[in-house]
């Protein structure tokens, strides 16, 4: 039920990408208001996200916002940012931290052996929000993605060959071997036998990237794939 005067959904829109290779905010204006001019209809109070994967340094992100936003643009956020350092200066400046969708090539597919493994379920397609997945006695796999508001759980572990945006609860009856294995991580939750952390705590240099995550001790470890 929805409390009174809100309702929060996820939802996917089209927004329009401008990849910098320069951090000369003035020379990116003067670059982008061309790109504008040859269109200016379709620009006009668009929102933007701004890929820097290709900087080599941090821009300054207070006046590159502002530089978009003098061209009558609105820029909504981030994406390429290898570092918490360039996460956090962004977020200072209003912008998001966005991801391309891309998804790594490690472990595209899945081996016969492990999809055949007894007490291994399979699920084909993704598992959208508000969807629960659960593999009793053994371990989970999905060949697909898990978006934002879904759940998948397994006693043993869980392979995501897709991106991983909702929650993942490996060992949830406390096997703690079981492990987490996804190729792009930007989960709500991850879980292995109860030891757990939410997605602000997951916003490190695995943030993104194709992970395995097991437990050490107390504290869940992550490994690039």
């Amino acid at each position: 039920m929805a409390e009174h005067g809100i309702e929060l959904k996820g939802s996917s829109f089209t927004l329009s990408v401008i990849h910098i290779t320069d951090t000369d905010i003035a020379r990116v204006k003067r670059q982008l208001a061309e790109k504008i001019a040859q269109a200016p209809a379709f620009f006009r109070a668009a929102p933007l996200v701004i890929n820097i994967e290709k900087l080599s340094q941090q821009p300054d992100f207070n006046a590159l916002a502002r530089a978009i936003q003098e061209l009558d643009l609105v820029p909504v956020g981030i994406s390429g940012a290898r570092d918490d350092a360039t996460r956090a200066a962004a977020r200072a400046a209003g912008l998001a931290i966005m991801s391309t969708g891309k998804v790594p090539a490690a472990q595209e597919t899945p081996t016969a052996s492990l999809l055949n493994q007894p007490g291994t379920k399979v699920h084909r397609g993704p598992v959208r929000s508000g969807q629960q997945i659960y593999a009793p006695n053994g371990s989970l796999v999905i060949l697909g993605s898990v978006s934002n508001g879904a759940e998948v759980i397994a006693d043993d572990s869980i392979h995501i060959y897709g991106q991983l945006r909702g929650r993942a609860v490996a060992g949830a009856k406390g096997n703690e071997s079981a492990r987490i294995y996804c190729q792009q991580m930007m989960a709500e939750l991850i879980s292995v036998a109860g030891h757990y952390q939410l997605s602000d705590g997951l916003q490190g240099s695995s943030w993104e990237q194709a992970v395995t995550i097991s437990l050490a001790g107390e504290q869940l470890k992550f490994d690039r794939l």
